[in-house]
């Protein structure tokens, strides 16, 4: 798995870390004792947290699916011609 990630573009490896980050901070929010947040802070920074990792593996879907699709446009014009 780690030669696939050092295989990929720099904008899959920035979108990957950046899940990483803000889903173990997510996680680390979510776990944290009541001593550490409020319990409305908790709910809002893990709720945001959670958006951001969700909206960049959204977004880095978006980007692989347009790939795809560009190179399949591409195989097809080849063939067609």
């Amino acid at each position: 798995m780690l030669n696939e990630i050092r295989r990929a573009n720099s904008d899959t490896r920035v979108q990957y870390v950046l899940m990483v980050i803000f889903g173990g901070l997510c996680i680390f929010a979510a776990f944290a004792p009541p001593s550490v947040f409020a319990y409305e802070l908790k709910i809002t920074t893990v709720g945001t947290l959670f958006g951001f990792t969700a909206g960049i593996w959204v977004s880095h879907l978006v980007q692989v699916l347009r790939r795809a699709i560009a190179a399949n446009n591409a195989a097809n014009q080849l063939q067609s011609e």
